[in-house]
C-alpha cells in the first residue's frame, strides 16, 4: 500500500500504453504527452560564435498554462544550461553586439520591458521603463542606438468620444479592418521607436512613425524579422502596409521603407511593386538589401521572389525569375556574396544557396523535414528543423549539407515512445498530374490487418502540407490511435511549381477536391486499408473540404470532422475581414454579374448540398475566429440536426483560429477520437 500513491503519480504522466501480445508495454504518443514536450524556438549566436541562445516553452497541463525560458549551450553541441527561471515568459533573447549581455523582453515588472542580464543568466537588470509593453527590440551592431516595437493609441473609443458616458461599452464603426483575425481593433497602432542606448541605459526615444495610423511591424503575424538595422547603424530597413480601412482590406501590397537615422527621412524603396513586399534584411557590407516579394496586389498566396536592392543604385533585381519556388528566411554569406533561404519543395522545407555574381540557386539540404530557421556562422549554418515524426530541434549543417543535432530538448520524454512510419506516395490525378501523397502508418504496423483510415484535407487553402509537426493536427496521435493518415499534397497548394499552387483560385470544390478523391480511392485499395472505415477531416480551408465531400463523396466516408470550416460562401464574403483574400480566390462579390469565376465559386458552397448529407459529422469551433466567423461551423451543424445526421458541436468560447490552450487542446483530441472512433472502429 506504501507504494500506491507512486503508482498513481506515473499512471498519470505516463504516456498511452498498450499491452503487447507478449504482455510487454507499447509506449505511444497521447494529447498529454504532447503537452510535456518542449518546444524549441528563436536561436541566436553570440557575436564570437561560441555560443547559441535559444528558447524553450513548457507547459502545465494541470495549470493550463505554458512558460518560456531561455537556454544557452555551446555552438558546437553540448548540454543545454537553463539561465532564466522565472515564473514570467522571456521573450525575444538575443545578444548584445559586445557580447558581454543578453537582452530580453519580460513581463516581470507588470509590463513587458527590457531586461538584460550576464550571458550565464546572472544579474538581470529591468533596462526600460516605457508606458506600454514593448513587442520587440534589436541593439544597433554599433551598440550606440536601440530600437523597440509600441502600441500608439491615435483613434478615439466612444468613452473619448462621450466622456460622460465612461461605463458605455460599445464600438462605434465608419471603415472596414476594425476586427482581424482573432482581435478587435484596440484603437492603436504598432509604431517603431529609436533610443539612443550604452551599456545598460536608455535615452531618449523618438517614433519615426509618429502620427501614422499604419502598423510596424504589420498585422496579424509580424514580428521583428520585419525590421533590421544597416551594418553601421545608421539607418533602419523595415516593411509596412500604409493603408488602413477599406484601402488596407482590399490590398496586399506592402512596402519596404528605409529610415535614416542623421537625416531623419523615410524612403520607399519597393514602391514599383503592387504585391507584398516583406522582410528586409542588409548584407553584412551594407551596399545591399534582400527581402521576399510578391508580385500581384490582393494574391496572398503569390510567389515570394528574391528581390535584392542595390543601396548605391536603388533598383532591385528579382533573381527568382528562373525559380519556381517561394524563398523566405534569408540569411546572408559573411562576405555578401551568397544568400542562405528557406523554401517549400515536394512536401519539405529545406534550405537553399544563391549566388548574386551568377544567379545560380542550389539546395543545400535535403531529407523529409521542415526547416523553419537558418543563422549563419564562419563554420556553417545552424538550423531549426522538425518533422512530422519529431518536434522542433536544433541541427547544425556544414557547406557540403551533412547535419549535425545539436539539441535533445525531447529525448528522455520520446526515448520510449513507438513512432509512427511517414511514406512518400505519387498518385495519378483525373487529369494525369502526379500528386505526392504522404502516408502515415501506426507504430509496429502490421500490413497483413485492416486499418481504418483518414483522408486529412489541409488548410490555407495555399498551404503545402509539408513535415510540420502539429500540437492538434498530430499525426503521431492520429497514428498512435491506429488510424492510416492518408495527406495529399493537394491543387492549390506552394512546392510543386506556381501554377499548381493556383490551381485552387476560382475553382473551390473542383480539380483540387478530385485530388483528395483520387488520394484516398488509391490508397483505400490497398489491402491493409478497410476502405468500408474511411473517415475525412481537416480545418479551415480542409474544413471547407470536409463540408463540401460530405455532399459529394458517393458514400465513401462513414465519418467527417470540420474545424472552422467555411459552410456559406456568401455570408463568408461578407463577416470576413480580409476582402482581398475572398475577392481573389471567389473571384469577387457574390452578387457580380457576368463573371464566370464568381459563378463557379458561389455555386460550390457547401451549404448547397445539404439534402445530399448522409454521414455523422463533428463541428469544431473558436468564438474569437474572425477569419472564418464560427456562426459558419454553427450553421452547419444545425443544418445537419435539422436532416438528422448524428452530429455534434464543438464550441470554444475561448478560442480562435486554432485551439491553444492546453487542457483546450487535450480537450479538441478526446473529441476528435471519440467521434472517429465511434464510427470507425
Amino acid at each position: 500500500m506504501k507504494n500506491f500513491p507512486i503508482i498513481l503519480i506515473l499512471l498519470a504522466v505516463i504516456p498511452q500504453l498498450l499491452i503487447s501480445e507478449n504482455n510487454q508495454p507499447i509506449h505511444r504518443y497521447t494529447p498529454e504527452l504532447l503537452w510535456k514536450l518542449g518546444r524549441v524556438s528563436e536561436p541566436q549566436l553570440s557575436p564570437d560564435e561560441k555560443t547559441i541562445l535559444f528558447g524553450v516553452s513548457w507547459y502545465d497541463l494541470a495549470a493550463n498554462k505554458g512558460n518560456r525560458d531561455l537556454y544557452t549551450m555551446p555552438a558546437e553541441g553540448g548540454i543545454p544550461v537553463r539561465i532564466t527561471s522565472s515564473k514570467s515568459s522571456e521573450a525575444n533573447g538575443i545578444f548584445r553586439p559586445d557580447g558581454k549581455k543578453i537582452g530580453f523582453l519580460s513581463p516581470e515588472s507588470g509590463s513587458m520591458q527590457l531586461w538584460e542580464m550576464d550571458p550565464d543568466g546572472k544579474n538581470p537588470i529591468q533596462v526600460s521603463h516605457i508606458d506600454g509593453d514593448l513587442n520587440g527590440f534589436a541593439y544597433s551592431p554599433d551598440g550606440r542606438n536601440l530600437l523597440y516595437t509600441l502600441r500608439v493609441k491615435l483613434d478615439q473609443t466612444p468613452n473619448d468620444i462621450y466622456p460622460d458616458l465612461p461605463k458605455a461599452n460599445a464600438r462605434i464603426e465608419t471603415d472596414l479592418m476594425y476586427r482581424h483575425w482573432d482581435s478587435w481593433s484596440d484603437y492603436s497602432y504598432s509604431h517603431l521607436f529609436i533610443a539612443s542606448y550604452s551599456d545598460g541605459k536608455l535615452g531618449e526615444s523618438f517614433d519615426i512613425m509618429n502620427k501614422e495610423r499604419f502598423d510596424c511591424p504589420m498585422l496579424p503575424w509580424g514580428g521583428m524579422e520585419q525590421i533590421n538595422w544597416s551594418p553601421d547603424g545608421n539607418q533602419v530597413v523595415y516593411c509596412c502596409k500604409k493603408m488602413s480601412g477599406k484601402e488596407y482590406s482590399l490590398s496586399t501590397n506592402s512596402d519596404i521603407y528605409l529610415y535614416d537615422l542623421g537625416s531623419k527621412t523615410t524612403k520607399n524603396i519597393s514602391s514599383p511593386n503592387p504585391g507584398y513586399d516583406q522582410d528586409p534584411v542588409f548584407s553584412p557590407d551594407g551596399k545591399k538589401i534582400v527581402w521576399r516579394s510578391m508580385e500581384r496586389d490582393g494574391f496572398e498566396a503569390d510567389k515570394d521572389r528574391i528581390m535584392v536592392y542595390d543601396v548605391a543604385k536603388q533598383i532591385y533585381t528579382n533573381y527568382s525569375r528562373d525559380f519556381d519556388q517561394n524563398a523566405a528566411g534569408f540569411c546572408w554569406s559573411l562576405d555578401s556574396k551568397d544568400l542562405f533561404f528557406l523554401s517549400s519543395i515536394k512536401g519539405t522545407v529545406q534550405i537553399f544557396e544563391l549566388n548574386l555574381d551568377s544567379g545560380v540557386i542550389k539546395q543545400v539540404s535535403s531529407g523529409v523535414h521542415d526547416y523553419l530557421s537558418i543563422l549563419i556562422s564562419k563554420k556553417g549554418l545552424i538550423g531549426a528543423k522538425q518533422s512530422m515524426l519529431n518536434p522542433t530541434e536544433l541541427y547544425s549543417i556544414d557547406p557540403a549539407g551533412k547535419e549535425k543535432q545539436l539539441t535533445f530538448i525531447n529525448r528522455d520524454i520520446l526515448k520510449d515512445i513507438h513512432s509512427a512510419t511517414v511514406k512518400e506516395r505519387w498518385v495519378t490525378t483525373t487529369d494525369n498530374k502526379k500528386e505526392l501523397v504522404w502516408v502515415i502508418y501506426p507504430p509496429d504496423f502490421d500490413p497483413s490487418k485492416k486499418y481504418p483510415a483518414l483522408l486529412y484535407c489541409e488548410g490555407g487553402p495555399q498551404s503545402m502540407v509539408s513535415q510540420f509537426f502539429s500540437y492538434r493536427w498530430n499525426f503521431q496521435i492520429m497514428a498512435a490511435n491506429d488510424y492510416i493518415v492518408v495527406a495529399p499534397n493537394r491543387r492549390g497548394l506552394p512546392g510543386f511549381g506556381q501554377e499548381w499552387n493556383d490551381e485552387i483560385s476560382g475553382d473551390y470544390g473542383g480539380q483540387n477536391m478530385k485530388d483528395y478523391l483520387v488520394a484516398i480511392d488509391t490508397l483505400s485499395a490497398e489491402p491493409y486499408i478497410d476502405k468500408n472505415k474511411l473517415g475525412a477531416v481537416g480545418a479551415s480551408y480542409g474544413g471547407f473540404s470536409v463540408l463540401w465531400l460530405a455532399g459529394h463523396h458517393e458514400k465513401r466516408f462513414k465519418a467527417f470532422i470540420s474545424h472552422c470550416g467555411i459552410f456559406n460562401l456568401e455570408d463568408q464574403y461578407l463577416t470576413t475581414e480580409e476582402m482581398w483574400f475572398v475577392n481573389w480566390d471567389l473571384g469577387g462579390p457574390y452578387w457580380e454579374k457576368n463573371n464566370p469565376k464568381v459563378d463557379h465559386s458561389y455555386a460550390n458552397s457547401p451549404h448547397k448540398f445539404v439534402d445530399k448529407w448522409d454521414t455523422p459529422i463533428l463541428i469544431i469551433e473558436g468564438e474569437n475566429d474572425f477569419r472564418i466567423p464560427f456562426t459558419q461551423g454553427m450553421a452547419a451543424y444545425n443544418a445537419a440536426q435539422l436532416r438528422g445526421i448524428p452530429s455534434k458541436y464543438l464550441h470554444f468560447p475561448d478560442e480562435t483560429h486554432w485551439v491553444l490552450k492546453p487542457q483546450n487542446s487535450v480537450l479538441w483530441q478526446r473529441e476528435f477520437f471519440k467521434w472517429l472512433d465511434t464510427y470507425l472502429k
